[in-house]
């Protein structure tokens, strides 16, 4: 079964969830050559119990028109990780969590398809491309980070904090990752 490179990228309230909410989920889905397979793309409600952490809602102050864009057309989070799943599972292959970083967009991912879904079909696993490059370079993991990454990695693609288009681009980049270091595909 193939693998698809399912490169996700989250928008929250906070550092953990629970006392925290995700606020958007993005994934972009990603075969070996860069071909995108599809989309997926919500805006959740907050979860009732929880509340969004100073230090992130400050940071979300300086960027309104980004939060804005998290808190149009809001599902519940059942809704949100049921359809998820349902979009991962017709994928024609085997999903493979990708994210920059894996930790965080993991993190809130799988606590939410445990929680509102019961099952997660990425199983216990996410591919983290910071680690992905560290190997790749052959340098330290401290001393990765997207600034010091070859630009030929990089597609004239939008970070924009909106999870969707940053789902995207960091798909790109990773299958641009993927072709240099595999040597074989399209990029």
């Amino acid at each position: 079964m193939q693998e698809i490179y399912v490169s996700t990228d989250v928008e929250t309230d906070g550092p953990i969830p629970g006392p925290h909410s995700l606020l958007s989920l993005g994934s972009a889905a990603y075969v070996v050559g860069k071909t995108l397979l599809g989309t997926f793309s919500v805006n959740l409600d907050t979860l009732p119990e929880a509340r969004g952490h100073p230090e992130t809602m400050e940071w979300w102050r300086k960027h309104p028109a980004e939060y804005a864009a998290t808190r149009r057309g809001q599902v519940t989070p059942e809704k949100a990780m049921k359809d998820y799943v349902a979009w991962l599972e017709a994928l024609p292959g085997r999903p493979v969590f990708v994210a920059y970083p894996a930790t965080f967009d993991f993190l809130f991912v799988y606590w939410y398809l445990i929680r509102f879904a019961g099952r997660s079909p990425f199983s216990f696993a996410a591919l983290d491309m910071k680690s992905y490059a560290m190997a790749m370079l052959r340098t330290e993991f401290g001393k990765v980070s997207k600034r010091t990454m070859p630009r030929h990695w990089f597609d004239p693609l939008p970070h924009t904090h909106v999870a969707l288009d940053d789902a995207i681009e960091q798909g790109a980049l990773f299958c641009n990752m993927l072709h240099e270091n595999l040597g074989s595909g399209e990029a």
